[in-house]
């Protein structure tokens, strides 16, 4: 916040805000990247949980859930015998997609950083 900025711009439902609550789980940002650099923006559940180490099926399902509720994907549920589904990316995924670029590339660029404050840490734990 910047001195003289009024208080009503940092309220509850500002803008900066709802971005932060969008990274509040820490798949959103992997997933949204996941589809959109290697799986051309839309896959099944079953190829984004292999492509994903470390994410469970529940917790895929959950924050797919929450990703569609939020815009960022659509869920297609096909007429098949079993049902296949697939998400893709909308257009507001796919902007948010250029803000984990960003970030992404400032965590490899920082790699060196990034590390010794893991150090740090665990010298603090």
């Amino acid at each position: 916040m910047q001195p003289g900025t009024p208080d009503n711009e940092w309220r509850e439902d500002c803008a900066p805000r709802r971005v932060l609550d969008l990274f509040s789980s820490k798949w959103t940002s992997m997933i949204l990247h996941v589809l959109d650099t290697r799986l051309e923006g839309c896959a099944r559940t079953g190829v984004l949980l292999r492509s994903l180490p470390g994410i469970s099926k529940k917790m895929l399902t959950q924050t797919l859930r929450d990703m569609e509720a939020s815009g960022l994907v659509i869920r297609r549920v096909y007429g098949t015998v079993p049902p296949a589904v697939d998400y893709t990316l909308t257009p507001l995924g796919k902007r948010f997609v250029e803000l984990i670029d960003l970030l992404y590339g400032w965590g490899r660029d920082n790699a060196d950083a990034l590390d010794a404050l893991k150090a740090k840490k665990g010298e603090g734990a």
